[in-house]
């Protein structure tokens, strides 16, 4: 069993990484409903206030090599106008450094109320990606892995759009983070006619939407989905429902289609801080494997506000 299991480790591992070196996707998120800015643009500004966020994503623990997100957003409304601004990092790897992207997007947001309590956001981001591909570091999974000249630190520069309708209760976001689709290649024959495409930047289309019903004076329920849609891959759909009980604590279950199944908890530490965990059970038959112990996320949150009073379900969106 234990020769079989380091056999069926390099093979996830070679194949993840060549899937994504063939048509890339951005990364996916459990905590979604928390970190909205890596996906939409347009909710730049919309909480009213500073916020600082950052989530960190370990997928497949147990597997060496498995793939790492980590994430970093920073945005605010700008005092006395319809504008939001931001800013957003997201650093995705697997492989140990064997396929490493960063994104690096400044972000801006107008927004205009369309009735007393409901307000239409459109956004824009710009900016690029860096790519680092180690062949060296493909071949220690696979001794019979393709060869090719390594990338390091290739710039892309990149643009996305994004739509964000919210009142109190709730919101629908439609969003395009990434519209070129830039390709990478290793042109290692010398042969100007000869182009060997290695990667390709795929545009990923979302949907994000959710509603809070009040339960009562002191529960809210949010049911919340998220679709992404890209070409060459199967369509994405997260859908979760948290409960939030007294403004503080939060808890909840979500589940991505034929991928996965999770488990959600949240803890307002006081009106400027906010932690969050989650995590998956693969329902794959990876998921049955005795080194993937499931994924774990862990987000934080920071806010410059003095009191959620004048807000309805804050901290819900």
């Amino acid at each position: 069993m234990i020769n079989k299991i380091k056999l069926y480790i390099p093979l996830i591992l070679f194949f993840a990484i060549v899937e994504l070196v063939q048509g890339q996707q951005d990364a996916q998120y459990t905590q979604y409903m928390f970190n909205t800015l890596s996906v939409n643009p347009a909710y730049a500004g919309s909480r009213g206030q500073l916020s600082i966020s950052g989530l960190y994503r370990s997928q497949w623990v147990g597997l060496d090599g498995a793939p790492t997100t980590q994430t970093f957003n920073v945005h605010s409304p700008i005092r006395n106008s319809r504008l939001g601004y931001g800013l957003s990092i997201v650093n995705d790897e697997i492989g140990n450094g064997v396929v490493q992207e960063t994104y690096l997007d400044a972000v801006v947001s107008y927004t205009i109320e369309v009735a007393r309590d409901a307000k239409l956001s459109f956004g824009l981001k710009a900016g690029g990606n860096l790519l680092n591909l180690d062949f060296s570091g493909l071949r220690n999974f696979d001794s019979e892995a393709t060869d090719g000249n390594n990338i390091d630190n290739k710039f892309s520069p990149n643009f996305g759009v994004g739509a964000y309708y919210h009142t109190n209760e709730f919101y629908l976001g439609l969003s395009a983070p990434n519209l070129l689709e830039t390709k990478h290649f290793d042109n290692s024959s010398g042969d100007a006619n000869t182009t060997n495409f290695l990667a390709k930047e795929r545009i990923n289309f979302y949907v994000i939407t959710g509603y809070v019903f009040d339960v009562n004076a002191f529960l809210k329920f949010k049911p919340a989905l998220l679709t992404k849609v890209v070409s060459g891959a199967p369509l994405q759909v997260d859908m979760s429902a948290n409960f939030m009980l007294n403004d503080k604590f939060t808890f909840g279950a979500a589940y991505r289609w034929d991928a996965a199944v999770s488990a959600l908890v949240g803890f307002q530490i006081t009106d400027q801080f906010m932690v969050g965990l989650a995590y998956d059970r693969e329902t794959t038959e990876l998921g049955g494997t005795q080194f993937n112990d499931g994924t774990f996320e862990v987000f934080l949150r920071f806010e410059l506000v003095k009191s959620f009073s004048r807000l309805v379900s804050p901290r819900f969106f």
